[in-house]
């Protein structure tokens, strides 16, 4: 059970404030009642609520998938590069959404935005071993020896990788790793005498970037799409 002003504006109707305006000329209806009292307690799964006859769907928390662009940092604030946060829709905006985990400023792909908490720390805790698998487009050729390296785990000085999957593709290679510590792909890159010149990140879990999406786009995730995370 929770307030209808508070309910409301987490759904971006307005501030508090405009909440109270809206109830006090009885433009909020709760089951087709019109209320009179913004600290009124409901359950919003339970109740149909409207505003100027406008039925509002309630959501506690959003799960955005973005098409990472190269030059935005993965923060909700910098002070020299603009960030993944800039690129979220208005109608998002109220959910104050942040980056699960993060990619490199100039690495492209998917990148998972939400205001869940708890997802986020499940989805990024090296504990539950999610897959994270990479494009990547390095300097030089891959061999056989690197595939042996990555799939051995290698020490970084740090800390030692698991098992990494590496496999050579038409136009470049693929990477699975299962930790994604800071600049880790380039780290075992260079590990191996070799530089990373493009990275794009493409599925997490299961879930696979949509190629449809353009660089700097997002689109709300289904949850059937959240359940490919965890495989």
């Amino acid at each position: 059970m929770e307030r209808i002003d508070k309910i409301l504006s987490n759904c971006g109707i307005g501030t508090r404030k405009d909440v109270k305006q809206f109830i006090k000329y009885g433009l909020v209806k709760v089951d087709g009642k019109v209320i009179s009292k913004s600290d009124m307690k409901i359950d919003p799964d339970q109740c149909e609520i409207t505003v100027n006859d406008k039925v509002i769907t309630y959501k506690e928390f959003v799960y955005l998938m973005l098409n990472k662009p190269d030059g935005y940092v993965s923060a909700t604030e910098d002070n020299k590069f603009p960030t993944v946060v800039d690129l979220v829709p208005v109608e998002y905006a109220h959910f104050n959404v942040f980056p699960v985990g993060r990619l490199d400023v100039d690495t492209e792909g998917l990148l998972i935005l939400t205001n869940d908490g708890k997802f986020a720390h499940n989805v990024t805790s090296p504990k539950k071993h999610i897959p994270k698998k990479y494009f990547v487009i390095p300097q030089n050729e891959v061999t056989q020896n690197d595939i042996e390296v990555f799939k051995k785990g290698m020490d970084l000085g740090d800390f030692v990788t698991m098992p990494a999957n590496l496999e050579i593709c038409n136009e470049g290679c693929l990477v699975t790793i299962y930790e994604g510590k800071f600049h880790q792909v380039k780290r075992m890159f260079e590990k191996i005498h070799n530089k990373v010149v493009f990275l794009k990140r493409i599925q997490i879990g299961n879930l696979k970037l949509d190629e449809s999406l353009p660089l700097g786009e997002i689109k709300e995730l289904t949850q059937g799409d959240i359940d490919k995370i965890w495989i």
